[in-house]
């Protein structure tokens, strides 16, 4: 490359890109130089400065860190000479001033254990044998490399801080910290988030809260990027704190869709014990969210499920795995195929879900197969449908290049929080961040626009904004396709979409709805991220028809910085959607409906059912009508008390005959007729895909140490002692190769391919390097159309009762609150504010200031708080929490697998109570 910048370390030839520093450009080149706060990712900060080298360019001399010093064409560096060696020495011996370092620089530290007596009398609280992060400490290896003398001219003084182990998830030891600051930036620099800051004590830099003396009170997401970066113990994971890695392996977490590439660490005796972000995930970059974190353990619960059972006259009998098979199949073969539904689980892997949806098709005769968390097939129908795929048309971190971010009716920072990280970077940057949601979410803070638009009309005001568009002739195809000859049935549809309608029926002021548009047109790329958590069933095909024209019109499809991406739950529902594991979808994109989509699964044999099937929800529906009388049931990372599913309890009672594979005892295997154990992430190979269309493989970090079963065999096993064929797999690998035949985006990926790196679908060869973004290029033959709104501008009716819009951020510096202590942890408290719309405030007789209460229909209370009349539209009450209490709540949870059942921000129908006023002993009393 031209650009390339060549220079010597060491008097070894290297070569730099523009804008390495030295240090970098030495690591890509295999050259080890200390360094202790140089972290990728960070901007170069030189607090440390272990990294020091002698530098010669242009006949200047120099010494300095290498971690700031950009490279220079024909620069010579010395890494090792006998000054730069004892300077390092000299700056880490003042580092080892205030960090405990008896056994750093002992001769004997790999003969000593914990419980040893020290032979040179050091005090137990400066030796490594006793820190949580020994053996995985970057100063004691720093330390190692630099043969440090046994004793050091400076003394060790202790700072004599307190250990904070009343915080959810992690403890922190500023005993411990070299204030390295790394913590610091990667909140700041990479997570955006700012509760940890450089404080001082009695003149002394130190770490500490950005707000507050609690991270619950600092707007703390308990990502973990801190402890990951950390390089000493003073920031450690409190479970597991003192276990000691034996093996890394690299696998995914499939807590979410975002489908985050992780390191396990795995002990002696075969245990998880903990996940950080693989820096080399091209999906996630190394990090993580609070569930992939911290919610990774439940495969090591000594509460799982070990055997087999049968639930006979109300009695449990523990009987073999083929024992269980065999009931399974004769009980299924009583019924008739539309009275059988197959659910597959969240979590499974696109072969545990490519054996569901055959053998629903080919064994059971019967289309009423879905995977548990498919509860927006109206979105992925219209993105295949129009898009080809129903995955992100571009890469995860393709949004830190937009220059304007629309997010409508989402809450990524929660749901998807990774893919919310270069959302706000891209704010960061200037990006203008559009956010159309009736709930305050943690993005309102970084909105550039906020626009409140009444619950329902999400599609209405996108189609609004194309007709500002429109009018205004803001429209640019720069990606080159030619659309002329449909965009005119566009505009004519656009018609009867007046911006002053439009804003008369979403309930907002016009002018903003111009200014969206603007922002969203003129910006430059711009993407769009949406979900439907505020958007009913009727308008989820109309928004995301919407959703794409808004794209193509302004040519924001196939470019960098542009795209769509769905948000929706479940870790491989979109996988699902691949290979044939949901109603009316076979693998491929085919469609049930069509006979030579049927004819042409060669690995399939004997006709298929041609009846449309039954969604998710669907499904529960029909149980409970008595519809369905049987099903099998993938029950791993599925929450029963999901609002998509109903009453659970209801449905599965009214079953004849349940069958369920799950990890744990629950309201799942209540009523089951069978229960089979199922093997998690941890125990088996397989693949998934991310939103983003990346096919990733899971690895088998641990042994399986009971009778679980991975959800491709149990099927596997089903189907054939069903008697169909096509079923005879060996391997995880064996299920793929046939994916691969069937789905023709995946006829290029391999097991092989992907041990080296994920692979964006599609990818029809070997020699296909994947595709990040769909439609680049802008091929006019190849590039979505528009499609006709055929919608009308109509406010939907006012809901029957109040409609409570759940809001939830991170933190909230303009109100007051406190953190309590309850035991041994802290909690955040604080007066909420209920916004209430003046109508409904008049007519429940309350004014601002009054304390009420929101109750749900059963009469639990939701919030309790003080009045605000300020609520735009009639019949909602607004209340905002801080995301400190679902911390709190996953940290106490006795649910041996809660990351599931974390709550959202579904919207509910709720009463309004008005409270009694406060006493004033009461009041004193506070």
């Amino acid at each position: 490359m031209a650009d390339e910048i060549k220079f010597s370390i060491d008097g070894k030839d290297v070569t730099a890109k523009p804008g390495q520093t030295v240090l970098q450009a030495a690591l890509d080149a295999g050259i080890y130089i200390p360094y202790l706060c140089y972290y990728p990712e960070m901007k170069p900060y030189g607090a440390c400065r272990a990294c020091i080298v002698d530098t010669e360019a242009g006949g200047r001399k120099m010494t300095t860190a290498s971690c700031t010093l950009p490279a220079a064409e024909d620069m010579e560096v010395t890494t090792n000479s006998e000054s730069v060696v004892g300077l390092r020495q000299g700056i880490i011996e003042l580092l080892m001033s205030e960090h405990p370092h008896g056994c750093l620089t002992c001769h004997r530290i790999e003969l000593c254990g914990p419980q040893d007596i020290c032979q040179r009398h050091v005090a137990v609280t400066d030796r490594c044998t006793i820190c949580p992060k020994n053996e995985r400490c970057e100063l004691k290896d720093t330390v190692r490399m630099l043969e440090l003398d046994l004793r050091t001219p400076l003394n060790y003084h202790r700072r004599n801080l307190p250990v904070h182990t009343d915080d959810p998830f992690y403890d922190r030891d500023y005993n411990l910290c070299i204030v390295c600051a790394r913590c610091v930036r990667v909140c700041e620099e990479v997570r955006f988030d700012t509760a940890l800051t450089l404080t001082s004590r009695s003149g002394v830099a130190l770490v500490g809260t950005a707000h507050g003396t609690s991270l619950l009170e600092s707007g703390c997401e308990f990502c973990g990027a801190c402890i990951d970066v950390c390089p000493t113990g003073a920031l450690v994971e409190r479970d597991y704190k003192w276990e000691k890695a034996q093996t890394q392996v690299s696998t995914v977490c499939t807590n979410c869709p975002v489908g985050c590439e992780m390191v396990a660490e795995v002990n002696r005796f075969d245990k998880v014990i903990r996940f950080r972000g693989d820096l080399s995930g091209e999906a996630n970059r190394g990090q993580a969210c609070f569930k992939g974190k911290f919610a990774y353990d439940y495969p090591n619960h000594r509460d799982r499920l070990k055997s087999a059972y049968t639930r006979e006259d109300g009695l449990l009998k523990k009987i073999e795995t083929d024992e269980a098979i065999s009931a399974i199949s004769a009980a299924l073969k009583k019924f008739k195929p539309e009275e059988v539904a197959v659910i597959a689980s969240p979590r499974g892997s696109n072969e545990d879900n490519y054996v569901a949806g055959k053998l629903a098709r080919t064994a059971l005769d019967t289309n009423n197969v879905d995977s548990g968390l498919n509860t927006v097939p109206e979105v992925f129908e219209t993105m295949q449908a129009r898009l080809g795929s129903t995955g992100a048309t571009n890469p995860i971190w393709d949004l830190e290049s937009a220059k304007c971010v629309v997010v409508i009716g989402g809450n990524p920072t929660e749901e998807q929080n990774v893919l919310a990280v270069p959302i706000k970077k891209a704010a960061r940057a200037g990006a203008k961040i559009v956010v159309v949601d009736s709930r305050e979410t943690e993005l309102t803070r970084y909105a550039t626009e906020w626009v409140q638009v009444l619950p329902g009309t999400e599609h209405i005001f996108l189609a609004g904004l194309s007709r500002v568009i429109a009018d205004e002739s803001l429209e640019n195809r720069q990606s080159g396709s030619d659309a002329s000859h449909d965009e005119d049935e566009l505009k004519q549809s656009l018609w009867d979409f007046d911006p002053g309608k439009v804003a008369e029926a979403c309930g907002v002021d016009e002018n903003r709805l111009r200014q969206a548009a603007r922002m969203y047109a003129e910006s430059g790329p711009a993407a769009v991220v949406f979900g439907v958590d505020t958007v009913g069933v009727e308008n989820r095909k109309d928004l995301t028809d919407s959703v794409i024209n808004l794209v193509l019109q302004c040519g924001n499809i196939g470019v960098q910085g542009g795209g769509v991406y769905p948000l929706y739950a479940g870790a491989n529902t979109a996988g699902s959607w691949d290979v044939g594991c949901a109603p009316g979808a076979l693998p491929g994109g085919r469609s049930i409906a069509s006979k030579t989509d049927r004819a042409d699964l060669g690995a399939w044999s004997g006709s298929l059912p041609d009846s449309e099937g039954s969604t998710i929800t669907q499904i529960f529906e029909k149980m409970r009508s008595g519809d369905i009388k049987a099903a099998v049931v993938m029950a791993d990372g599925m929450d029963a008390a999901h609002e998509a599913y109903g009453d659970v309890a209801s449905a599965l009672a009214s079953l004849e005959f349940l069958a369920v594979s799950s990890v744990f005892d629950s309201a799942w295997t209540a009523s089951a007729s069978v229960v089979i154990p199922a093997a998690t992430y941890a125990e088996q190979d397989s693949t998934v895909t991310n939103l983003e269309r990346r096919v990733q493989r899971v690895r088998q970090a641990a042994a399986r140490k009971h009778n679980e079963s991975a959800g491709w065999e149990l099927l596997s096993a089903l189907g054939r002692e069903l008697g169909a064929s096509g079923f005879e797999f060996g391997s995880s690998e064996e299920v793929f190769e046939e994916i691969r035949s069937v789905v023709p985006a995946y006829a290029g990926i391999t097991y092989e391919r992907l041990s080296d790196k994920s692979i964006q679908a599609p990818c029809a060869s070997d020699e296909d390097a994947g595709t990040p973004i769909l439609h680049a290029g802008g091929d006019s033959a190849e590039m979505p159309e528009f499609t006709e709104i055929e919608f009308e501008v109509k406010a939907p009716p006012a809901p029957e009762s109040l409609t409570l819009l759940p809001g939830r951020v991170l933190h909230q510096p303009e109100r007051d609150m406190s953190v309590v202590r309850r035991g041994d942890m802290n909690y955040a408290e604080r007066e909420e504010v209920v916004h209430l719309n003046q109508a409904d405030a008049k007519k429940a007789k309350i004014k601002a200031g009054d304390r009420v209460r929101i109750v749900g229909e059963e009469g639990a209370e939701l919030v309790a708080g003080v009045a605000q009349i300020d609520m735009p539209h009639a019949g909602y009450v607004a209340a905002t929490e801080l995301f400190a209490g679902v911390a709190s709540a996953l940290q106490d949870s006795s649910d041996p697998d809660p990351s599931p059942s974390v709550p959202g921000l579904a919207l509910r129908s709720v009463n309004l109570v008005k409270a009694r006023a406060r006493r004033k002993t009461e009041v004193a009393a506070d």
